[in-house]
């Protein structure tokens, strides 16, 4: 039977819901730990964030460490896609239960670091989330490409390649199981990676 897109992300979201609560706050805190190793040597850059759904990897005591040394940007719901704006309290909740910052006149097109939420990860590298394509906007409407580090509260993997051409893809994996970074991508810009992620500025 051919695997598709959707068939896997619903998989890799029975895997998530199927987690015990308490067994949640131990593989969060595994990802955290290797997010840390990741951004500790991190100054002045700037980090979109997001703020954790119940399915995804709760990365607050982190983004707080983070933001005292570097710009930390949280999502703001536009439209069919969001923008980008500064994280400051207090945070109020809005659509589909997300937290988000109060809005800004400014539009920020561009950004150094993403960590984004997965439902699952195809063979080429690429993001499956929960089909609203919000992150694939935005994506679209930056200037550059940012490093993009992808985080899963359990590792949900698939070798075929079923994403399709606009599908996010990553430059880092970070998952409590493993720590993967992208050498062999099709389309993977040749760089030092670790200059580009940890330099100082």
């Amino acid at each position: 039977m051919t695997l598709t897109k959707e068939k896997f992300r619903q998989t890799c979201l029975e895997k998530l819901r199927a987690l015990p609560s308490t067994n949640r706050l131990y593989l969060d805190s595994l990802v955290n730990a290797k997010l840390f190793e990741l951004l500790k040597s991190c100054r002045n850059k700037s980090i979109l964030f997001y703020y954790p759904l119940s399915s995804e990897v709760d990365l607050r005591k982190i983004m707080n460490i983070v933001r005292k040394r570097n710009n930390v940007y949280l999502p703001f719901m536009e439209h069919q896609s969001f923008k980008m704006v500064r994280f400051r309290l207090p945070l109020q909740k809005k659509k589909f239960g997300i937290y988000e910052a109060g809005n800004s006149l400014r539009n920020f097109k561009t950004v150094d670091i993403v960590i984004v939420p997965t439902v699952g990860i195809d063979g080429n590298m690429q993001r499956v989330g929960f089909g609203k394509g919000m992150y694939d906007r935005f994506f679209a409407s930056l200037q550059k490409k940012p490093y993009t580090i992808f985080v899963q509260a359990k590792r949900c993997f698939t070798k075929q390649k079923i994403c399709d051409s606009y599908d996010v893809s990553c430059d880092e994996l970070v998952t409590p199981q493993t720590k993967k970074r992208d050498n062999n991508r099709k389309n993977y810009v040749k760089r030092n990676t670790n200059r580009g992620l940890y330099s100082h500025n």
